[in-house]
């Protein structure tokens, strides 16, 4: 299956992209001497996709397993290369749950089947960095 995205250059240093969702992003970059910023940076758009595609995973998994939670949210750190083209060489994705009475098992086993098995992100990632998963309970 391909997907299909349009950018267009929107001035500056200010592009738009479309989705096959229909919706769009706005991508800019730090620019000097410029303070105001328009949109997202392209790099870390990337990190924002691994959390989004493995998110994605562990709440539907949870929902499959019928597990409730009070909050969940991820935080995704990257080293980027200090050489041309910079890339993440390294990536760690920290999972964070809330609730009282969690299950925690069940939690670890998605975290664990998104990671291993369903992100196709996170699979992309370990083309090209070495990525370090932890969970934490709250």
């Amino acid at each position: 299956m391909a997907h299909k995205i349009t950018t267009q250059w929107k001035g500056g240093m200010t592009f738009e992209s479309d989705n096959p969702s229909g919706k769009t992003v706005i991508m800019d970059t730090d620019v000097e001497g410029q303070n105001e910023r328009f949109g997202l940076s392209p790099k870390a758009m990337m990190l924002s996709s691994l959390a989004g595609c493995s998110g994605l995973d562990v709440i539907s998994i949870l929902d499959k397993m019928k597990v409730e939670l009070d909050d969940f949210k991820m935080d995704v750190s990257g080293e980027l290369t200090d050489e041309h083209p910079k890339y993440y060489h390294s990536v760690k994705v920290d999972y964070y749950f809330y609730g009282k009475d969690l299950n925690k098992s069940k939690c670890e086993k998605a975290v664990n089947l998104s990671v291993e098995k369903y992100c196709g992100v996170m699979e992309m990632f370990r083309q090209f960095a070495k990525v370090e998963t932890e969970i934490h309970f709250h």
